[in-house]
């Protein structure tokens, strides 16, 4: 079982105004030592909601850490769990002892961080609240759905090439679709997730 702590009222309301850009601080925050651990970057984020806990592996496979073996499955198994937890509306995220344990080089993390600055800056300058039906109970289980089904396609489609970043894309825009209740954001970020799915299908009838 894991249980995070709890954010400041400061946090809170940092991530309602720059969802990715507190994220992306948070986890910079838990990477100043040599290794970032999921559990370490778990805690550092805390508990005010799902979505931000959701933000980081979601990023972590848009950025250039996607080329490490293995990395998408394990971001891929973070975003499935997180967004079925956040679709039965549990209190407190539950998570497997080896996922928390699992850990990659802090200087990596801080590089990719880096190169996500710019993106997320758009990003968060884009969302604002609109059509906000789309983003709330009960089309909102229709968002975390997609970023259920995101999670779970990425084990299976490390080798086909920007697929699981595509996904990973379309996970960050829906996250802060819904963090921003932009519904116009969560159509946009269906996007990806459609290219994806070109993209796969590309692949099978080559092969």
């Amino acid at each position: 079982m894991a249980r995070t702590e709890d954010f400041s009222q400061d946090s809170i309301g940092r991530i309602r105004e720059a969802p990715v850009s507190a994220v992306l601080d948070a986890v910079e925050q838990a990477a100043q030592g040599d290794r970032l651990s999921v559990r370490r970057m778990f805690e550092t984020l805390g508990s005010v909601s799902f979505l931000p806990l959701m933000l980081a592996p979601a990023l972590a496979v848009v950025s250039p850490l996607s080329g490490i073996p293995g990395f998408s499955s394990l971001c891929g198994i973070g975003i499935a769990l997180i967004a079925g937890q956040m679709l039965v509306r549990r209190r407190h995220l539950w998570a497997p002892d080896w996922l928390m344990r699992r850990e990659i080089r802090a200087d990596r993390a801080r590089t990719a961080i880096a190169w996500l600055r710019r993106p997320a800056g758009w990003l968060e300058w884009a969302a604002r609240p609109r059509l906000k039906f789309l983003v709330t109970p009960p089309l909102v289980a229709v968002l975390q759905l997609l970023c259920i089904l995101a999670g779970l396609a990425m084990p299976f489609l490390e080798l086909v090439p920007f697929s699981s970043s595509l996904l990973g894309m379309t996970v960050v825009t829906l996250s802060v679709a819904m963090l921003a209740r932009d519904g116009l954001l969560a159509l946009i970020g269906m996007a990806p997730f459609a290219a994806a799915l070109a993209v796969i299908v590309g692949v099978l009838e080559l092969g």
